[in-house]
């Protein structure tokens, strides 16, 4: 969300909907990979879900180190950032999802809990739920992306509620990378 909004902010709202294609992409990729097997590869090989579950938590750390160290900016905070190209866009999107172990686990472990085999094709049972998520993720990013430019707009007249923002934003997404890298899931 932190990305789609910033690039929204900085390219505006068609750059948001061009990253937010790769994220949707991305969601798509683990509906994939788990409905082929990807839950039996994680309780086959932990190490392969500890993984994506560390390499998760260091990008939110990262990102939170980027609001938080002295001179840190907030994401909705205006600023001058290279233009990126559609590609390259769309590539960040995607790549910021996939990295997301929230999304790898709730396919993998979440997703299936909801899955009955005695009502009818478990495949195609797991393929719904996952393209319900998808929709709705995929309505509530888009919602993220539109609305980016006015909360970017009001911070910028309200250095103090910027300011506050940043720090509530990079705590959080600290307090999430380190919940992310010691849970036992």
């Amino acid at each position: 969300m932190v990305y789609l909004a910033s690039r929204s902010i900085s390219q505006g709202r068609g750059a948001g909907l061009i990253s937010l294609c790769g994220v949707a992409l991305g969601f798509v990729f683990y509906l994939c990979a788990s409905a082929a097997g990807l839950s039996a590869l994680f309780a086959a090989v932990p190490s392969a879900y500890t993984a994506v579950k560390l390499v998760g938590a260091a990008y939110l750390i990262y990102l939170a180190w980027g609001m938080l160290r002295p001179g840190g900016r907030s994401p909705f905070e205006a600023r001058e950032l290279d233009a990126h190209s559609p590609l390259r866009l769309f590539t960040m999107g995607l790549l910021t999802n996939i990295l997301n172990p929230k999304i790898a686990l709730m396919y993998a472990a979440l997703i299936p809990q909801f899955v009955h085999p005695d009502r009818g094709n478990s495949l195609l049972q797991f393929l719904q739920l996952g393209l319900v998520q998808i929709v709705v993720a995929v309505s509530v990013n888009a919602s993220i992306v539109i609305a980016a430019a006015s909360v970017s707009s009001y911070l910028q007249t309200h250095p103090r509620a910027m300011q506050a923002q940043r720090i509530v934003a990079g705590t959080v997404l600290g307090a999430f990378a380190v919940n992310i890298a010691v849970s036992g899931a």
